[in-house]
C-alpha cells in the first residue's frame, strides 16, 4: 500500500473541500497558522522539528488518481470534486520556523497562504508531523539539559510504531541527543546509530558466571576496532558482572590505550551506588578511561537526582521518556484559519485559551547584548513591523497588562524574523541543511536564552507580545462578535 503522507488526513478535510468547491470558494485566498497554546511539561518553550517532512506532504499532493478518492468520497455527487482533488497541486506560499528554532506559545510556527481548499486539506498531516516531532524534540531538550553528559535516544521499541521511531530519532537529535539507536533514523538523516548489547546476548552463552565471561570475551573478539560496551547487570553487577568485564578487557588487551573507546553499561539497581563502586573497581584495575553508561527508565528528573547524589555515570541512554514524550505525549499544535482574502478571522470559543490571533502575521525576535529579550508577533507590514525592520525605537506593550511595556531605542537592538519562506507559488525554495547543522542551530539558540529561562522546573517567564495593530484588530473582531451575539 502506498503510504503517501500527504493523504494521512481526516475525511472531513475533503468533505469541507467539496463545500468550498461547490460554492465557488475554492480559490479564495486563505491564511492558516500552525501554532501551539501551551508548552509541555513545565517548559516555557518548545523545539521546532518536522518542517522537512511538511515539505514532503506538500510535494505529495497531486499523486493520487480518482479511484483513490472514490474510496471515501463515493457517489455521483462527488464526481466533479474527485476530479479536482486528483489534479490538485499546491500553488500557495509557506512560511516556517527553522528546525532547531525555539518557539513560544501562540507564535505561528508554520503559515500557509494558499487557495482555501489547498490550505484546508493540509491541516491533519501537518499537525500529525509537527505534534509528534516537536513533542520528542522538546522532551529531548529537557533530558539533555538535565546533564552535561552525552544522552543517546534508545526508544524505538517504545515508540508508537516504526514511523514514529524513525522520525523520533531525528527529532531527538535536533533536541540535543548525541545519537539514536535506530538504524533507519541514523542512515536517513546522517548521524551514526549506536547501541550496546541485550541481556539475551549474555544469557545465550549459558546461564552461568562462566557464560557471562564467554559472552564478554566473544563480543570483544568479534568487535575489535569498535566501541566496546559490556552489559554487566545480567546476574549480579558487583559480584560477577564488573569483574568479568574487567577480566575480559584485560585478557583481550583492552586498556586506556584502546583508541575506539570502551566501557560498561548499568541497566538496573541503584545506579548511583553501583556506578560509584564500579568506578572504584575499574580504577583499581587501571582502567581509568573505561566509561560507565547508564540506562533503565531514565528521564530528566531521574538524571538530575543521580547527579545530585554523586553518580559516576559518563553517559546515559534514554528510551520511552524521549521517544513517547512520556510525561506529555500529546503536543498541542493547532492549525487555524486567520484570514480569508483580505478579511481577518478568528476563533473566539468558550475557553479563553482557545482565542486566536487573526490576520497574516510575522514574528520578530528582539536581541540585545547577545541575549533574546522578547518576541513580538505583528501583522505583516503594520507600523511596528516597519519600525523593527528599520531598526527604529520601538515600545512593546504586554497584551494582558497594557501598562507594562518595554522600549528598545533606535540602533540599540538586533532582530530576526522567526519564519522564512520555504515554498513560493507552489515551488519549494527551501535549502535543507544537515541534521548536525539543525542541532547546532538549536544549541546556539539555547545559548542566547537566560539561564533562568532554561530551568527544568519553574523557568523564568520569557516575554512574548503582539503589536498594537494586532491587539486592536483582535479586540475589534471580538467586540463586533459580542455585539452581534447580544442582539440575538
Amino acid at each position: 500500500m502506498d503510504l503517501n503522507i500527504a493523504y494521512c488526513s481526516d475525511k472531513y478535510q475533503y468533505t469541507m473541500g467539496k463545500s468550498f468547491f461547490d460554492s465557488g470558494m475554492k480559490d479564495k485566498r486563505a491564511v492558516f497558522n500552525l501554532f501551539y497554546r501551551k508548552a509541555p511539561d513545565t517548559n516555557n518553550w518548545a523545539v521546532v522539528s518536522g518542517v522537512t517532512e511538511v515539505l514532503e506532504v506538500i510535494k505529495g499532493l497531486n499523486c493520487k488518481d480518482e479511484h483513490f478518492f472514490e474510496q471515501f468520497l463515493p457517489g455521483e455527487e462527488y464526481k466533479e470534486v474527485r476530479k479536482y482533488f486528483a489534479n490538485m497541486k499546491f500553488t500557495g506560499n509557506v512560511y516556517a520556523m527553522r528546525e532547531g528554532e525555539i518557539a513560544f506559545p501562540t507564535q505561528p510556527i508554520i503559515t500557509i497562504e494558499a487557495p482555501i481548499i489547498e490550505g484546508q486539506v493540509l491541516e491533519t498531516p501537518l499537525l500529525s508531523i509537527m505534534n509528534h516531532q516537536m513533542a520528542v524534540a522538546t522532551k529531548a531538550s529537557r533530558v539533555t539539559r538535565s546533564t552535561t553528559k552525552p544522552v543517546s535516544e534508545f526508544g524505538s521499541r517504545r515508540a508508537h510504531g516504526p514511523w514514529a521511531a524513525i522520525y523520533g530519532g531525528k527529532a531527538a537529535f535536533i533536541g540535543g541527543c548525541a545519537n539514536s539507536s535506530n538504524i533507519i533514523s541514523g542512515t536517513k538523516f546522517g548521524f551514526p546509530p549506536t547501541g550496546t548489547m541485550a541481556h539475551s546476548y549474555v544469557t545465550s552463552f549459558g546461564c552461568s558466571i562462566k557464560g557471562e565471561f564467554t559472552a564478554f570475551d566473544t563480543y570483544i573478539k568479534t568487535h575489535k576496532s569498535e566501541v566496546l560496551i559490556l552489559l554487566i547487570d545480567t546476574y549480579d553487577t558487583l559480584k560477577c558482572g564488573i569483574k568479568n568485564a574487567i577480566k575480559a578487557f584485560k585478557e583481550n588487551g583492552i586498556d586506556d590505550n584502546y583508541p575506539y573507546g570502551y566501557g560498561v553499561r548499568l541497566d538496573s539497581g541503584d545506579l548511583t551506588y553501583l556506578s560509584v563502586k564500579c568506578r572504584e573497581m575499574l580504577d583499581e584495575a587501571g582502567l581509568y578511561k573505561c566509561k560507565i553508561f547508564a540506562t533503565n527508565a531514565l528521564d530528566e528528573y531521574l538524571i538530575t537526582e543521580l547527579e545530585r547524589q554523586g553518580c559516576k555515570v559518563d553517559s546515559y541512554g534514554v528510551g520511552d521518556a524521549i521517544a513517547t514524550s512520556k510525561h506529555n505525549p500529546c503536543f498541542g499544535n493547532v492549525y487555524k484559519l486567520v484570514q480569508v482574502d483580505d478579511n481577518p478571522v478568528l476563533k473566539r470559543s468558550e475557553d479563553r485559551i482557545k482565542l486566536i490571533n487573526p490576520g497574516f502575521q510575522i514574528t520578530y525576535r528582539i536581541i540585545q547584548n547577545g541575549k533574546f529579550k522578547v518576541d513580538v508577533t505583528c501583522l505583516r507590514g503594520d507600523n511596528l513591523s516597519k519600525a523593527i525592520e528599520s531598526n527604529k525605537t520601538i515600545t512593546l506593550r504586554d497584551e494582558r497588562d497594557r501598562f507594562k511595556s518595554m522600549t528598545f531605542n533606535e540602533g540599540k537592538y538586533e532582530y530576526r524574523t522567526l519564519q522564512e519562506q520555504i515554498v513560493k507559488d507552489g515551488e519549494v525554495i527551501y535549502q535543507d541543511i544537515s541534521i548536525q547543522e539543525k542541532q547546532n542551530y538549536y544549541k546556539d539558540n539555547l545559548s542566547h536564552l537566560d539561564d533562568t529561562q532554561k530551568r527544568l522546573i519553574n523557568p523564568h517567564y520569557y516575554k512574548c507580545d503582539i503589536s498594537d495593530a494586532l491587539y486592536d484588530l483582535k479586540n475589534s473582531l471580538i467586540d463586533n462578535l459580542v455585539k452581534e451575539i447580544e442582539q440575538l
